[in-house]
């Protein structure tokens, strides 16, 4: 297998991506091709067919989106899902609700491991979807995490979804308290999401459109933060 991936310092969904394929356990070959400074790369139309990453390529098959990424591979290695079936419906649930909500935290929170930074105050919908979040880092843990550290217990595509909101609430100081901040912690330093980071800590490639002290110059600037 081949995976198609960008910047790892700024691509979230690249790192969905990545985590899954490691999680799976199948040998694949890791292929950077970096974002251009304004953000995406006309060459992924070279190797995926929606221009955007992570795209794996298995021979013929050809898999362009982080959720397909996930359900191709969990097809293929029973362990990446939760065992139990109502863990594992709740566990899609979630990772479903991540792949196509949180727009402001998005928006609000680029991905930029490196970076700290103050964007406070917060927007109504930023804290909503911060506190969403930690309502479902709560919920999962406390209902199906009592055997180990993670969402399930164990370490699942769930967890591989929320490992970028980990580093977002890293980067923008984003504190959650008691189940939520456990578990953040715990995410944080799991051998693989540090393999990750130590990789994004070592580029030196910046990504204007995804920088924070660029795209919230403004804010950053009023409450003389800049």
């Amino acid at each position: 297998m081949r995976l198609y991936i960008a910047n790892k310092n700024y691509s979230s969904w690249s790192l969905r991506g990545w985590l899954c394929a490691k999680l799976s356990g199948a040998p694949f070959e890791e292929v950077l091709e970096p974002f251009k400074s304004t953000g995406s790369n006309p060459k992924f139309l070279d190797f995926s067919p929606s221009g955007l990453v992570p795209c794996l390529h298995d021979g013929d098959n050809v898999v362009w989106d982080s959720l397909a990424i996930a359900e191709y591979l969990a097809e293929r290695h029973a362990h990446m899902w939760p065992r139990d079936p109502g863990a594992r419906a709740f566990a899609r649930s979630i990772v479903c609700e991540m792949h196509s909500g949180f727009r402001d935290l998005r928006s609000d929170m680029t991905m930029c491991i490196k970076e700290r930074v103050d964007v406070r105050p917060w927007s109504e919908a930023l804290a909503a979807n911060i506190r969403r979040v930690e309502s479902l880092w709560t919920h999962a843990r406390e209902r199906y995490g009592q055997h180990g550290p993670y969402l399930f217990s164990e370490f699942t595509i769930a967890d591989c979804f929320y490992a970028p909101v980990a580093f977002r609430f890293q980067t923008y100081g984003v504190p959650p308290a008691g189940t939520a901040g456990e578990y953040l912690r715990s995410v944080l330093a799991h051998p693989l999401v540090r393999e990750w980071e130590a990789s994004a800590l070592a580029e030196t490639a910046v990504v204007d459109a995804d920088e924070p002290r660029l795209v919230y110059k403004d804010k950053l600037k009023a409450y003389g933060r800049l």
